[in-house]
């Protein structure tokens, strides 16, 4: 049955374990058990049957649609967007609807239930009985409510899907359909004035606002791709169709005003503006067309009178339209958002409809963000800033006791004999950690981590490669005006970029980095082979000295040294244990307690606000605040280091001035000293291979992400290329029956022309083909032609009765005068007899 209203059809979709997902992922990124919402997993699943299987107009739909959207509305405060749940639904609207589109996104879920509801709203109004005050008033009150969650759906859950929306959701199509559902529930409100029986002028201002909702939808509507012609042609002719009624109403008006000059000048504009609507009687139903064609009956009667007694009675100048004054707008129509969706703190809870809010004691995901970022912010501020910075003041510290050949020099002159005791500790030390063979196996699997990320990222290459192939073969199969769709790099700008960052700012100096290890190593792996072995060896690679008696002066100098180089020990010793107590410190330094606190608070105080990372920064900031003396500490060390090297600089000058031309222990002063740097050089080539561990560890899970992305590119590529290709083939398959057609249209019109030869030009008359007599044969019935008769060409006037030839071009042409005996005039044209 035609109807003067138009109702939003539903949106379809597939069944979703939503609890599967959930489940997966609580268990995979949260701290938290799945068993303990086992209840809340159960009633989410029940919740999204109702909700989708609410496709008829009953009452009973909108608690099942706002109760599911509530819930989705909150838990997106639980979760991420993207939680490992597909979600499949298939357009309301447009020339896809059989053609489903799925998105790992609970907002894009969240999007198509809203749609479903507004939906839903507008079917109730239809469904309603519009004929009585109350059934229009309701209708009236589920349009504004559909336009209502049209509204919030267009202007908060569109943008921020975070992915492109559907075909039939974007921004032009939203507000077409909301000014659609505002258009028919102030219409409602039209049809109640009228019902009520309210004066004329408001009823004007009534429809008036009428025609400028639907004027506004069918140009939002002509702006999208998704509204069919059919709908746009129903708005436009309403709208010219209430442009009409205002104007009529305002006649009325007048009359009752007595104004009869502008009465009629009012009516002809409503029967123009009824005229306008006529013109879409093609393409409307039978129930707006009638509501037309029987305002056009009422306007053009009321005309004909207003003229005539004006013209005899009143005789008031009629106005031009443009002296008119515009008519004023009564809206009763406004788009009303439910609480229940904007706001679900209203629904959700001890006294709200809903019930209690799911998944309410699970931690937000924001907060587990929240720890990752405070922990690397931590892990930032205690090794780059202080411990670091305290290795980089030891390895200055050691570098000028090697240019100062100590503590070889000491050694050499205290211990002519045997092997100093620092020493034998530090030979002893390598031997237990096996040094060489620590070394060997620590790069080696340090290039084994190295050579599976490399794979691992190779792998992110070529699946980029084998798509770009792909795009180009199907580019070159279907040409570039057909494949019409983004190139690869402009597609995956970001993996691209992403593939240059770790190239050139991850592996590439990683790999020099690992060069310099191998080249350390190779230098002091020789004297670390002595360190490394008996003490037998070392007696034998450190030659003694002649024992010999020390000068009191240069004894009391090397005294001060050593008291010197005692406390550049002890200062090392301070530094390794205030950094291991750092690290304790860093490691004990949990806050997910106060973290969780502080999201009390916030869900306690801003119910229903998306809890942010960005919430805690103010606290990290305060929590941050802990570490403030080890950074003091750290310029404490900075200044006692400058005092220290001070020292060391003027107690090593005046011991060698002290021992000044003795060579007796120059020897073994160098082999002690190579001992002692290849010892050093042994600490920090473990260090570098312990770094290089890490990095290597954590690259791993940035090319693991890079090949992950690069794979779903990939297959998110071939998906949109076979759906393309889809599309191109039914393209294709239509342009052949057309193009059959066509052929076959042509064929018959080049044999009408072979049949009946082609027209002359004007300029060259042809010659009339030579009479030839028909023979003997039965008369032909009149009025059918027969191949017997042949082909006259001659004038209007008919040939004459006795004419044995019935193709006489001599037969006078009494619209051209006499024409010469055969001579045909292509102005005269063919006749058939």
């Amino acid at each position: 049955m035609a109807s003067n209203i138009l109702p939003i059809p539903f949106r379809r979709t597939h069944a979703v374990s939503l609890s599967d997902a959930l489940k997966q992922y609580i268990s995979n990124k949260y701290d938290q058990h799945p068993d303990m919402f086992k209840h809340d997993l159960e009633t989410i699943d029940t919740l999204r049957i109702d909700a989708v299987t609410s496709l008829e107009a009953h009452t009973s739909g909108i608690r099942k649609l706002a109760a599911y959207a509530a819930q989705l509305v909150w838990i997106g405060g639980k979760f991420p967007i993207d939680i490992g749940a597909e979600f499949t639904w298939y357009p309301a609207l447009g020339f896809n609807t059989q053609r489903p589109e799925s998105q790992n996104n609970i907002r894009f879920e969240l999007a198509n239930i809203l749609f479903n509801l507004a939906a839903l709203y507008s079917q109730l109004a239809v469904s309603l009985n519009r004929t009585t005050p109350d059934g229009l008033k309701a209708a009236n009150n589920y349009f504004c409510q559909s336009a209502g969650v049209l509204g919030y759906l267009r202007s908060e859950v569109i943008p921020d899907l975070r992915s492109t929306p559907p075909e039939d959701m974007d921004m032009m199509t939203l507000e077409c359909l909301e000014q659609l559902m505002l258009a028919q529930a102030q219409e409602c409100s039209w049809s109640m004035a009228l019902k009520k029986g309210y004066k004329d002028a408001l009823i004007a201002k009534l429809a008036a606002k009428v025609s400028d909702f639907y004027d506004q939808s069918a140009e939002f509507g002509t702006r999208s791709d998704i509204i069919s012609t059919e709908w746009i042609h129903h708005m436009t002719a309403k709208h010219h169709h209430f442009a009409a009624a205002a104007q009529y109403r305002a006649a009325w008006d007048c009359l009752e005003k007595h104004k009869y000059g502008e009465e009629v000048a009012r009516l002809r504009d409503s029967l123009a503006c009824a005229n306008e609507g006529l013109k879409e009687g093609r393409w409307i139903n039978k129930a707006v067309l009638g509501d037309l064609n029987q305002l056009k009956m009422k306007v053009s009667e009321d005309l004909r009178t207003a003229e005539k007694d004006n013209d005899i009675i009143y005789l008031n100048p009629i106005p031009a339209k443009s002296e008119l004054k515009t008519l004023d707008r009564a809206g009763m129509a406004i788009a009303r958002k439910p609480t229940e969706i904007s706001d679900p703190s209203t629904s959700l809870g001890d006294r709200g409809a809903f019930g209690q809010p799911l998944f309410a004691k699970l931690v937000p995901y924001a907060v587990h963000v929240a720890a990752s970022i405070y922990a690397e912010r931590k892990d930032r501020l205690v090794t780059n800033t202080i411990i670091d910075e305290l290795e980089a003041l030891t390895n200055k510290l050691r570098e000028l006791l090697q240019s100062f050949n100590l503590p070889g020099s000491l050694q050499a002159l205290e211990k002519p004999l045997g092997l100093p005791l620092s020493l034998t500790s530090h030979a002893e030390e390598v031997r237990q950690q096996q040094g060489i063979h620590k070394i060997r196996r620590a790069m080696h699997d340090v290039e084994t981590l190295k050579a599976n990320d490399i794979a691992i990222y190779q792998e992110g290459i070529e699946l980029l490669r084998l798509e770009a192939s792909e795009d180009e073969k199907a580019k070159m199969k279907h040409g570039t005006e057909r494949w019409t769709r983004p190139s690869s790099r402009q597609a995956g700008a970001k993996l691209y970029q992403q593939q240059a960052l770790i190239g050139d700012q991850y592996l590439k100096p990683a790999n020099d980095n690992d060069d310099s290890v191998k080249s350390k190593f190779k230098e002091c792996e020789s004297v670390l082979r002595i360190l490394d072995g008996t003490d037998r060896d070392l007696e034998e690679y450190v030659p003694s000295s002649r024992t010999a008696i020390i000068p009191p002066k240069v004894e009391r100098e090397a005294s001060n040294l050593r008291n010197v180089l005692n406390e550049v020990h002890r200062m090392e010793s301070r530094r390794r244990r205030r950094a291991e107590t750092l690290r304790e410190k860093a490691k004990s330094d949990d806050i997910n307690p106060v973290l969780l606190a502080e999201t009390a608070r916030l869900e306690r105080e801003y119910p229903m606000q998306k809890i942010e990372a960005a919430h805690f920064e103010e606290l990290f900031e305060k929590r941050l605040q802990r570490y403030d003396d080890d950074r003091i500490m750290v310029s404490d060390e900075q200044e006692e280091q400058e005092h220290v090297s001070a020292q060391l600089k003027d107690a090593n000058s005046a011991f060698v001035d002290a021992r000044r031309g003795d060579t007796s222990t120059k020897e073994r002063e160098q082999a002690l000293q190579r001992l002692e740097n290849t010892y050093l050089k042994y600490k920090e080539i473990v260090s570098n291979i312990d770094q290089g561990r890490k990095f290597y560890n954590e690259l791993s899970k940035i090319v693991t992400r890079f090949r992950d992305e690069c794979r779903a590119f990939r297959y998110q590529r071939r998906v949109e290329a076979g759906q393309i290709e889809t599309d191109l083939s039914n393209a294709m398959s239509s342009l052949n029956i057309a193009q059959s057609n066509h052929l076959q249209e042509q064929k018959q019109r080049e044999t009408l022309r072979a049949q009946y030869g082609a027209k002359a030009p004007i300029k060259n008359p042809m010659t009339a083909p030579v009479p030839t007599r028909a023979p003997v044969s039965p008369p032909p019935t009149p009025g059918m032609w027969t191949p017997e008769l042949g082909i006259k060409f001659g004038g209007v006037v008919p040939p004459p009765a006795h004419a044995g030839n019935t193709h006489n071009p001599a037969y006078p042409n009494t619209r051209a005068g006499q024409m010469r005996a055969g001579q045909w005039d292509a102005n005269q044209g063919v006749r058939f007899s």
